[in-house]
């Protein structure tokens, strides 16, 4: 009796013990409802220039915000001037070209050609003159054959030489070739969309801002180089926000497209806000999954998931967290 009588404490306690792991065991197993935690992002356009420059001036400061049309920086770009003032000589130089081809020979070409055919003219007159005494005495016996060929043959080319005189007198009277007044005028539309295509470079170096929003980054610094297509700065638009989860396939149930649903923002004091679902899509194998058992019946995927509110949120900002139970 005895010695039952030492076992007795010993097993209360041991019975105590048993009953604390249970209750404990119950508590730490607890299933309390899973939180969702995702965050709030915006649409961003980079701000870029078509030319390479260096940065001459900021017009703007990160977080400010913008409207369409904006001057947003100012590049400086030496070598876009330059070939601007290249591409002006050469339109000068093409249209002197058109209007020398449009106007046609100088009025003192014009009439040295006219005196050179009227020349040719007189020659022609002495030249069948001579060849008419010739021809006459000739057929009076008294002149050679020989003498009448060579007169004969002066005659010709006085003609040749007179048709030669008034060809040059028509050609300076009647100016350049239609062929030749339209390759002039071709060359001066070139030299114009030259100039235009430069200006076009010279417009890049104020860069501007193509739709409201607020400046979140501005990369190079005030003299720094940047080249053709570097982002200069980021623009987010702040009317264009939604919030993205990051959600396990055993969650999944939770979301369906085009649903709405409940979440809170802890920043803005646990404020809760209604989201709609519109997009969902698989992140692939790289994403982080589970098991759902240690003997791997089967690994749960994770789903991305994007939600719009339903209503502007006052006081959303990129980056916040937002909860969903």
């Amino acid at each position: 009796m005895r010695q039952k009588a030492n076992f007795l404490p010993a097993i209360i306690i041991m019975a105590g013990i048993i009953v604390l792991v249970v209750i404990g065991s119950l508590y730490a197993f607890n299933n309390e409802p899973d939180t969702i935690q995702g965050q709030a992002d915006v649409t961003e356009y980079r701000v870029s220039s078509k030319v390479p420059g260096r940065i001459l001036k900021y017009m703007v400061k990160e977080g400010d915000y913008v409207h369409a049309g904006d001057t947003l920086a100012i590049l400086e770009a030496p070598e876009v001037t330059a070939k601007l003032t290249q591409a002006q000589a050469a339109e000068d130089a093409a249209a002197a070209q058109n209007r020398k081809a449009e106007k046609g020979a100088r009025q003192e070409q014009i009439a040295g050609a006219y005196e050179m055919w009227q020349k040719a003219k007189a020659g022609v007159d002495i030249a069948e003159k001579s060849y008419a005494r010739v021809k006459r005495l000739y057929d009076q016996g008294v002149m050679t054959a020989q003498k009448l060929d060579e007169v004969t043959a002066q005659r010709n080319a006085a003609i040749a030489t007179e048709r030669a005189a008034k060809s040059q007198y028509d050609m300076a009277k009647n100016g350049a070739e239609r062929e030749d007044k339209e390759a002039a005028a071709a060359l001066v539309n070139r030299a114009k969309g030259a100039v235009s295509e430069v200006n076009s470079y010279i417009k890049e170096t104020v860069l501007t801002a193509s739709a409201d929003g607020e400046v979140t980054d501005i990369f190079p610094q005030i003299g720094e180089l940047v080249g053709t297509g570097a982002p200069i700065m980021n623009i987010a638009l702040m009317n264009d926000m939604w919030v993205t989860f990051n959600v396990r396939e055993d969650h999944l149930a939770n979301f369906k497209m085009n649903q709405t649903f409940k979440a809170t923002i802890p920043a803005l004091g646990n404020k809760e806000v209604t989201l709609k679902v519109y997009y969902m899509k698989d992140l692939g194998s790289y994403a982080a999954w589970k098991a759902t058992k240690t003997t791997g019946q089967y690994d749960m995927k994770t789903f991305e998931v994007k939600a719009s509110p339903a209503q502007k949120v006052d006081g959303l900002r990129p980056g916040m967290s937002v909860l969903m139970e």
